[in-house]
């Protein structure tokens, strides 16, 4: 089974672009996510907003990492099978290169104070991706106050009470059929 109609994208410039991507996509799902959209949606427009959007909510459901799980998914709708293995393959294959070299770095030179100074930095500098990901990705899914209250609702349900993902996307569920929720775009 192959994948419909996209943009004519040639193979060479995606095999660019995921190995790009596993070199950059760090600060996390939230980050990752904000990255791809920036590039795949906005900048070179192979996948169109709505199918980006309805795709990233299923792979948010689906048990795995998310953006790993995109990453693949557009590899697919770009290139068949192929594609998906590549796109998976280049995604995660040099981040891990790098973290175990920048763990190695830590392991045998982590109490110089300028090597504590460059992991001080990293670390601001992903939470700062971490955040701007996260208010891009919500301006672009939350369309309504309503759409608003649940997620802000989900937030506080998940980090401060501690409820069980499942039980808070169950509730979002609910919410969505009770309130006569669209069902967005599909694939």
């Amino acid at each position: 089974m192959g994948a419909e109609a996209t943009p004519a994208v040639p193979f060479r410039d995606a095999v660019r672009f995921w190995a790009k991507l596993g070199f950059i996509n760090f600060g996390g799902p939230a980050g990752q996510i904000a990255i791809m959209h920036r590039e795949l949606v906005e900048r070179r427009r192979w996948i169109d907003e709505g199918r980006f959007l309805h795709a990233l909510s299923f792979c948010m459901l689906l048990p795995g990492p998310e953006a790993t799980q995109l990453a693949i998914y557009v590899g697919w709708l770009l290139h068949g099978w192929a594609g998906g293995v590549l796109a998976g393959v280049l995604f995660v294959l040099p981040a891990s290169v790098l973290l175990l070299g920048l763990s190695w770095l830590y392991a045998v030179h982590g109490n110089l104070p300028s090597l504590q100074a460059v992991f001080g930095g990293l670390a601001a500098a992903v939470v700062g991706i971490v955040g701007a990901a996260l208010v891009a990705v919500a301006r672009r899914g939350l369309e309504t106050r309503a759409m608003w209250a649940v997620a802000a609702a989900a937030f506080v349900s998940l980090s401060l009470l501690g409820a069980p993902f499942p039980v808070v996307v169950l509730a979002a569920l609910a919410l969505g059929a009770l309130g006569g929720g669209r069902a967005g775009p599909h694939p």
